[in-house]
């Protein structure tokens, strides 16, 4: 197998962090459908694009045609990822 070959075999799992909310375990059992959680984003905030649960960058939601997805705007700052834990 080639070094392209086994590179294009390694698998990525992309994720992207739109806010966080910190709840006590009581209410999140307590919710059911429905539920909204609160989150400490704003609309006009960017998010965090992580791979493998390690933030790479930063990014925007994107709406064309009624697709969802998501544009990358900047290099991820680790720190600044942990520092909002």
């Amino acid at each position: 197998m080639s070094t392209k070959s086994q590179i294009e075999a390694v698998k990525v799992e992309i994720s992207v962090v739109l806010g966080r909310s910190r709840l006590p375990m009581r209410q999140l059992l307590r919710m059911g459908r429905g539920a909204v959680i609160p989150l400490d984003a704003r609309e006009s905030d960017e998010l965090w694009i992580l791979a493998n649960n390690h933030p790479i960058a930063r990014g925007q939601v994107t709406i064309e045609n009624d697709k969802l997805s998501v544009t990358v705007t900047d290099a991820a700052d680790v720190h600044e990822f942990f520092a909002n834990d």
